[in-house]
């Protein structure tokens, strides 16, 4: 059995204020192609399918476009979606009973009984049956996807977050190994896996401070078969085994992201043998370049330079279908606001977007700069050289120092002041 596993499309979002649907537009065609190439018996979104909870028009309308033609092109295939943390739940699966009838299940919402016993005392019981979906493959084969969309704090309710979800995914699989005894189980979660690598700082993935929602999973020996997990944007292996991963996001969602591969994986299911994984590799429309790329201390020349010869030139009045989002980093110290502004002229006219320009000042430390004197008195203040408060007080406020020219106009007027003191 084939199934192909995919995860954070965050269809809508914007990208430094740029609208990404064509770019999502064309991951959606191309995975369309990979569908009909490979054939599989099953595709999986494990979540973020939107990037926030009141997805527009537009991204809406490509999603159901998609699943149309997925079911239209490939007459066997089975979808399976569930919800992200992005998502609204309940939008999400408000369609539910009519896409069923299209072979595509979504969860969003975890079904639950208020139950109470003969003592009154009452407690809610989840619907672990309506998380359980079987896909029939075209040899005849089965597997049991466990369908988990993102557990909020109303569902896991304990005063540990990881272990709440860990009683959960416990029990789901334990009851799908209950109706479907030697029947191999694929779960798809949404989720933050404890050790799991993510972007140190930009990071989209909004993970909780404090790490307050890690799921860890030592020690859990009636696992999956197989899981795929959506809500970490880099591809990657959970936990240290090989039997979980994250299949990363579509699109890259931060400069941080932008040495990420990005696709889907296709998981091979035999019977008697380990999952095979293989990744189906997705080259995004757009590239994420910075320059420079090491941050280097460059001349507004040198800049120039590199942007004219990183950049391809435009072929229209406007960027084509693959130009580059673009993050311009210059420092203060190198380049005035006028060469700046140039700067973004010059990469705003290449096949290019920019999309953010840092000013990097160099952090200096005033008494490093004018000497280590410490003024303890004040004779000390009166006799202190009006130049060295003049240096300090301009590196406050420009964290950069003076240069000799400016030193020595300061010295110019220092000295016709004192002269017109003494006369």
């Amino acid at each position: 059995m084939k199934i192909i596993t995919t995860s954070d499309w965050h269809l809508g979002n914007l990208f430094h204020g740029n609208d990404r649907l064509e770019e999502h537009e064309d991951f959606l065609e191309w995975l369309l192609g990979q569908l009909k190439e490979q054939q599989p018996d099953a595709l999986l979104v494990a979540g973020d399918v939107f990037d926030n909870g009141n997805p527009s028009a537009k991204a809406q309308s490509a999603y159901y476009k998609f699943l149309a033609e997925a079911t239209q092109s490939c007459a066997t295939l089975q979808i399976v979606i569930t919800a992200g943390n992005h998502d609204s739940a309940s939008r999400l699966e408000a369609p539910r009973e009519l896409l069923t009838h299209h072979r595509v299940e979504v969860r969003g919402t975890i079904k639950r009984q208020w139950v109470t016993d003969d003592d009154g005392q009452g407690d809610w019981q989840v619907d672990y049956d309506d998380l359980l979906i079987p896909v029939d493959g075209q040899a005849g084969d089965r597997a049991i996807v466990l369908a988990v969309p993102y557990l909020r704090s109303d569902v896991v309710r304990d005063t540990s977050y990881s272990r709440g979800v860990n009683q959960f995914l416990h029990s789901l699989t334990a009851r799908a190994r209950e109706l479907y005894p030697d029947t191999p189980l694929v779960m798809m979660a949404h989720m933050y896996a404890s050790g799991a690598d993510i972007a140190s700082r930009d990071a989209s993935e909004r993970i909780i401070i404090g790490g307050q929602e890690q799921v860890s999973m030592e020690g859990w020996n009636e696992h999956p078969d197989y899981l795929t997990c959506g809500h970490i944007h880099k591809r990657q292996h959970i936990w240290d085994t090989d039997w979980a991963r994250y299949t990363g996001s579509v699109l890259p969602m931060s400069f941080v992201e932008k040495d990420y591969t990005h696709g889907v994986d296709l998981v091979t299911l035999t019977a008697g043998h380990r999952p095979m994984v293989k990744q189906l590799e997705y080259t995004p429309q757009h590239r994420l370049r910075v320059l420079p790329e090491d941050g280097a201390d460059l001349t507004v020349n040198q800049l120039t330079k590199l942007i004219n010869n990183e950049l391809q030139e435009r072929t229209s009045d406007k960027p084509d279908d693959h130009f580059d989002y673009v993050w311009l980093k210059v420092r203060r110290n190198r380049v005035n606001h006028d060469d700046a502004k140039m700067l973004m002229d010059l990469v705003n006219s290449k096949n290019a977007v920019l999309c953010k320009t840092e000013s990097i000042i160099e952090i200096v430390n005033p008494s490093a700069s004018v000497g280590e004197r410490t003024l303890t008195s004040v004779d000390d203040i009166l006799n202190r050289d009006p130049l060295e408060t003049l240096q300090e007080a301009f590196v406050a406020k420009h964290n950069a120092e003076m240069n000799e020219r400016q030193k020595s106009l300061l010295t110019d007027v220092i000295n016709s002041i004192k002269n017109k003191s003494n006369d």
